[in-house]
């Protein structure tokens, strides 16, 4: 029986497979006890990095264009300045060591590494792949109630992530839902299945639907309502850049598929309708992690205030909190379940990443990383609007938008930290690649090509 995903001889692949690997590397179980330290996919992906390096310097490639070195370049900036205001020496040169790593050098390597609308597909069913995998475990968790504790009860899905990090599985069945709504929707005219490669792309849609449909159970089960909110934003943009027609088409089905989920199979019907109630109710009785997260807003807005310029320093939130946070501030967040004891977190970031920045590298640094963002975000929906006008690849520009503009709408309800972190980076690589990599000058119309034979490979973008 024929793959539904096309795939190139195995000679080929060692451009982005060491990617893959990183994003396979998640999937390991956290360790007792781990707190946003540097796991497996953190060290790969530091290889990818010198990986990309020596190819360059074997193919005597120039790195990055200048568009690209300018909004890679941005970020450099911000966190250089920070560094130089830490509270110490150790702290500003490990905050500066990780934000390189998330916002530029592997975001850059992706960029670098991937060749071709294949290389990018095939990353983005790694994100669905591994969605499946934690999504999977997670359901198990909450059928058996091994998961985190969830109001008393063991039936949080998390994942191997483990209770420390209950946003990490939530995280990954975003972006696995993100990339199969953008496979699913991507072009069905006849001009995109003529190109190499492409022959069979329907039957991928299909299983890509199918794979975006399943991963909403373990998304409910994670009760994380940032995720939801986030995913809910992303589907829809990707929705309407689709084509509004489609998109009116698809929302009646994932209505339909909602209501027979919590109507029809009653699937964590009174804890999932609290959840989602909670979400409007946190001006009116608001639940300790919602007054503990107002509270670490406030006092990093106050932080910013003190030093508006250049903030506290990188990783000087967590110094700097008890001297600005109210008294309505817990002493920490309660972990239990899922293979671990009771354990009391402490709170180190606001779970804002837009007020942690400000807080700690000011408004510098806040301009410097949004105008990266940004630059990344305008340019892939300009290629966006290029597939409708003809191009190819309304999948990846579908995926690289999706999974930018999922990151910057959780941005608002979390932060960087935790093994899934490192998949942040890859994100930014995937939309690097749509919205900088450089285009092929006055394209040969489609119908004028002709037939490739089986072994040419290679892809326009």
């Amino acid at each position: 029986m024929a793959l539904a995903l096309p795939l190139d001889p195995p000679r080929s692949w060692s451009p982005v497979l060491p990617v893959a690997a990183v994003i396979g590397l998640v999937a390991l179980p956290a360790g007792p006890g781990g707190e946003g330290g540097a796991g497996p996919a953190d060290a790969l992906s530091a290889l990818v990095v010198l990986y990309c390096g020596v190819r360059l310097l074997r193919q005597r490639r120039r790195p990055l264009s200048r568009t690209a070195a300018l909004v890679f370049g941005l970020p450099v900036v911000g966190a250089a300045l920070a560094a130089a205001g830490a509270v110490s020496p150790g702290a500003g040169i490990t905050g500066l060591g990780r934000y390189l790593q998330i916002f530029v050098l592997v975001p850059a390597a992706v960029l670098l590494l991937i060749r071709d609308r294949r290389d990018f597909r095939l990353l983005a069913w790694s994100f669905v792949g591994l969605a499946g995998w934690q999504g999977a475990v997670g359901v198990h968790q909450y059928v058996t109630a091994t998961g985190a504790s969830y109001q008393g009860r063991p039936i949080r899905a998390v994942g191997t992530f483990g209770p420390q990090d209950v946003m990490g599985m939530a995280t990954v069945v975003s972006f696995g839902i993100v990339c199969a709504v953008g496979l699913a929707l991507g072009r069905t005219a006849a001009a995109d299945r003529r190109l190499a490669g492409e022959r069979g792309r329907g039957r991928g849609r299909v299983v890509a639907a199918l794979c975006a449909a399943t991963l909403l159970l373990p998304l409910a089960l994670s009760f994380s309502r940032g995720a939801w909110i986030a995913t809910a934003v992303t589907c829809s943009a990707q929705l309407v850049l689709a084509g509004l027609r489609r998109a009116l088409a698809v929302g009646a089905v994932v209505a339909a598929l909602g209501v027979v989920l919590v109507g029809g199979f009653g699937v964590g019907t009174a804890m999932l309708q609290e959840r989602v109630g909670s979400i409007t109710q946190v001006t009116d009785a608001p639940d300790q992690s919602v007054t503990d997260r107002y509270t670490m807003w406030a006092a990093a807005a106050d932080m910013w205030r003190e030093r508006p310029l250049t903030g506290v320093g990188l990783k000087g939130f967590p110094e700097y909190r008890d001297s600005h946070a109210s008294v309505a501030l817990s002493a920490g967040s309660d972990t239990d379940g899922a293979g671990s004891g009771f354990v009391k977190q402490p709170l180190l970031s606001p779970h804002n990443m837009y007020l942690l920045i400000l807080s700690e590298q000011g408004l510098i640094g806040l301009l410097a990383l949004a105008g990266c963002w940004l630059a990344l975000l305008v340019r892939a929906l300009r290629g966006v609007l290029r597939t409708h006008r003809g191009r190819p690849g309304l999948d990846c520009a579908l995926v690289a938008s999706g999974l930018l503009i999922w990151q910057l709408t959780d941005f608002l309800y979390a932060d960087i930290g935790g093994p899934s972190t490192v998949l942040t980076a890859v994100c930014l690589g995937l939309t690097a690649w749509w919205s900088l990599a450089p285009e092929p000058r006055s394209p040969e119309p489609v119908s004028a090509r002709p037939a490739p034979s089986r072994h040419e490979r290679v892809l326009p973008r």
